[in-house]
């Protein structure tokens, strides 16, 4: 009975390990605001990104100015070209730490209360700094760029289905799950008949836990990523994702790496050479042999 209890429990391990790297991953990219900008301020030098920024305030000018269809596609691609070379610049990763903020707040509000209709980031900072520096540069039609709200659609309301449920959860339970992770191993390894083999049992456990961490997070890419249009939006969204779950994949080679780590180091103890016992002779019997 023992033994069974204790398998069950080890086999639970494998569900309960990558539910506590996510609850942290929750608590610390999502939840914390400065995090979320730290992670979020390298992609400013991204070029799905910039591409998408670009696009973007390119598009809304040639809404606003009519150039004909002749001359169109020279002034996009000069407009195009000088968002472009703006964004290399400094003051383009303080306006988009500044997007990113706020972006956090619908990022939280989606994500974690079950409201909004999209995560998006706002651009209307960045084209502010974008008109002022390409008007003193004397750009064309920089003085015609409009400020307005216009944004890049990071997760349609749509595509988060379940994970919106799961972060939900996650972000309720808090430590919870990573204190039920070290109990139950701690059980699983009491209950044993055998606790070496049940080392070796939770290591492989926590192994497949963290094939199943990266299972879900490319599940969840793919699912996300689908429902969004086929254009920078999609390619920015993609390099947002993958930045904001790399801390959740290092999460997942750390349990990987320990998994694989105590199931090799039980395994090995136990196969490890015995010394031989030499049987202690006492002096007085070793003096009577030399007597006879």
């Amino acid at each position: 009975m023992r033994t069974y209890l204790s398998t069950a429990l080890i086999v639970l391990l494998t569900v309960l390990a990558p539910l506590s790297a996510v609850a942290a991953w929750v608590d610390l990219e999502i939840g914390d605001t400065d995090r979320f900008v730290s992670t979020m301020a390298p992609l400013a030098s991204d070029p799905d990104v910039q591409n998408a920024v670009a696009d973007r305030i390119t598009d809304e000018v040639l809404t606003e100015v009519d150039v004909g269809p002749l001359l169109q596609n020279g002034v996009r691609g000069l407009l195009h070209d000088a968002v472009l070379s703006f964004e290399t610049t400094n003051a383009f990763k303080n306006a988009w730490k500044t997007a990113t903020r706020a972006a956090h707040a619908t990022a939280e509000h989606a994500l974690t209360s079950g409201g909004g209709n999209a995560v998006t980031i706002d651009l209307a900072p960045i084209t502010a700094r974008v008109k002022k520096q390409l008007t003193d540069d004397s750009v064309p039609y920089a003085n015609r760029i409009p400020v307005r709200h216009t944004q890049i659609i990071v997760l349609e309301a749509n595509g988060l289905g379940i994970w919106r449920d799961v972060t939900q959860g996650l972000r309720a339970a808090g430590i919870w799950p990573a204190v039920g992770t070290l109990a139950l191993t701690c059980a699983a390894v009491l209950l044993a008949v055998r606790r070496r083999r049940a080392l070796i049992g939770a290591g492989i456990a926590y192994a497949a836990g963290a094939a199943l961490l990266f299972l879900v997070v490319a599940v969840a890419r793919g699912s996300i990523l689908q429902d969004l249009p086929d254009n920078g939006d999609r390619s920015a969204a993609a390099a947002i994702f993958d930045a904001l779950t790399a801390s959740l994949r290092t999460a997942g080679w750390c349990v990987l790496g320990g998994g694989v780590a105590l199931a090799l180091g039980a395994l090995l103890t136990g196969r490890l050479p015995r010394a031989r016992h030499t049987p202690h002779i006492a002096p007085s019997a070793l003096r009577s042999s030399s007597h006879v």
